[in-house]
């Protein structure tokens, strides 16, 4: 599978519109290369170089494997999908953008799983980390976009 933002290039800074210093809207996000057997897909954002351990800033989940990708600014609350969303590290739902503290540069993985299960039947709320471990077991193919961002 491939994941790609036409926002940043793998390894390239996230523009400021898509963290906390600029509108915080996740950004726009495709794939392809889904594999036949892929019954549901996951896309998680971690920043591991968080001062106190890897911080999940999304976790959408039950995507169906038809989707190419999610729009700049996706949220379940505002668009009729069945795609869920889980309670970020930041504890709100949805996507919570980079925010690191000012120094270096911070890396943010985002990964998308192709599951070989339709639905993780997880209670709501759920935290980002939940969905990840609920996922992993099920996991049938992977793909990682990283970008960067810093304050000063």
């Amino acid at each position: 599978m491939m994941l790609f933002s036409p926002a940043f290039p793998p390894g390239g800074a996230i523009p400021p519109a898509y963290t906390c210093d600029g509108s915080d809207l996740s950004p726009p996000l495709s794939w392809s290369g889904v594999p036949a057997g892929a019954k549901s897909l996951v896309l998680i954002v971690e920043d591991p170089d968080a001062p106190s351990g890897t911080f999940h800033h999304w976790a959408a989940y039950d995507i169906p494997p038809s989707f190419k990708g999610l729009p700049k600014g996706y949220s379940e609350a505002h668009l009729k999908s069945p795609i869920r969303e889980a309670e970020n590290d930041f504890g709100k739902i949805g996507y919570g953008g980079p925010c690191p503290p000012p120094g270096p540069a911070h890396h943010y993985h985002f990964r998308l799983l192709a599951l070989g299960r339709a639905s993780l039947d997880l209670a709501d709320p759920a935290s980002a980390l939940s969905v990840l471990k609920a996922a992993e077991p099920y996991a049938i193919a992977r793909a990682e976009l990283v970008g960067t961002y810093r304050r000063r």
